[in-house]
């Protein structure tokens, strides 16, 4: 063997299956996919979860208990030490503010909740869903307010309708 002849053969990408072009190509006439079936039709996809016909596995474990999450609220969580780093001085902090630092992004979430892990030591007016007991006596403490407001969210025909 030669040094030259170490990468012969050797393709970046591999060739796709030329199927279907005749009998010499060893792929001709069924194109691989064997005599009639679901399987040898056009437009034929398997499901991964299909197991051949036989009972699927998500069918055959029993199923127990209450699962809430159709119901499960989701918070965008936030710490007393974001807000410290993020707002310089004492002043209103309500969900346009946060969207404007980016400690908020997007409307898929039903609410903001504070957390108190972190020292505070700015006077802010924070306005969120819901604040844990630790935030809210670290606000007061600082000298801020705590004011809970119902959550709105900023975009749908209900946002639309609130703003106007």
């Amino acid at each position: 063997m030669q040094l030259h002849d170490v990468s012969k053969g050797i393709q970046r990408r591999k060739k796709r299956k030329r199927i279907g072009r005749g009998v010499g190509s060893g792929h001709g006439k069924t194109s691989s996919k064997g005599h009639k079936g679901h399987s040898s039709r056009q437009g034929f996809k398997l499901s991964p979860l299909f197991e051949g016909g036989q009972m699927p596995l998500a069918r055959r474990v029993p199923k127990r208990g209450f699962v809430n999450g159709a119901f499960k609220k989701h918070y965008v969580i936030l710490n007393l030490d974001d807000l410290e780093a993020v707002f310089t001085e004492a002043g209103l902090v309500d969900e346009d503010a946060l969207r404007a630092k980016g400690l908020v992004k997007g409307y898929n979430h039903d609410g903001i909740k504070v957390l108190g892990d972190g020292a505070l030591t700015k006077a802010l007016e924070v306005h969120a869903t819901k604040f844990s007991e630790s935030a809210a006596a670290k606000i007061q403490a600082a000298g801020g307010k705590v004011v809970v407001v119902a959550y709105v969210n900023q975009r749908g025909p209900a946002a639309a309708a609130a703003r106007a």
